[in-house]
């Protein structure tokens, strides 16, 4: 697993300050813009799939978006100081049962993190780099990866128990 160095942490923590006091926004965006690159992806949120209301409007989405958008970002800060993903496991079991109640695939991943990278480019405007965007990505990745082996563990403990 390659860790992230110490300066992609400064770049991740520098960017996570600037955007942090505009949480509800960048989360609405970053909402936003998963459903601008895969518009199936609304079928996949109960409050979502009924509605063609616009995001800002849905008071779900909002909470929802905050909820991801944050966890996503403080575990990336994290990530050096502990040297891995930190996030409660029971919090990790849950995500993973939920991700894959919801038939989550591993490109999704892919989608949400191109959200991401474009999330934090254009809430850092000038001080977005190539660089900061390695750190982001690295973090993500660390994150996805956390949630997908708690989802295939998931999976074969509920095939072992549908076999028996």
């Amino acid at each position: 697993m390659g860790g992230m160095s110490e300066k992609q942490e400064a770049l991740v923590k520098e960017s996570w300050e600037v955007m942090k006091h505009n949480i509800p926004d960048l989360s609405l965006r970053f909402f936003t813009l998963i459903l601008e690159i895969a518009p199936p992806a609304k079928n996949m949120f109960s409050f979502l799939k009924d509605t063609d209301e616009i995001p800002q409007n849905n008071p779900k989405l909002k909470a929802h978006a905050v909820k991801v958008f944050k966890m996503t970002c403080e575990s990336a800060i994290q990530l050096r100081e502990k040297g891995e993903v930190v996030v409660a496991d029971t919090t990790l079991k849950w995500l993973g049962s939920v991700h894959l109640q919801k038939g989550v695939i591993d490109p999704h991943f892919e989608v949400v993190k191109e959200a991401l990278l474009r999330t934090v480019k254009e809430a850092t405007g000038e001080k977005w780099s190539e660089e900061m965007n390695g750190a982001w990505a690295e973090a993500y990745d660390q994150l996805a990866t956390a949630i997908k082996n708690e989802m295939h563990a998931e999976a074969a403990t509920a095939a072992a128990i549908n076999s028996s």
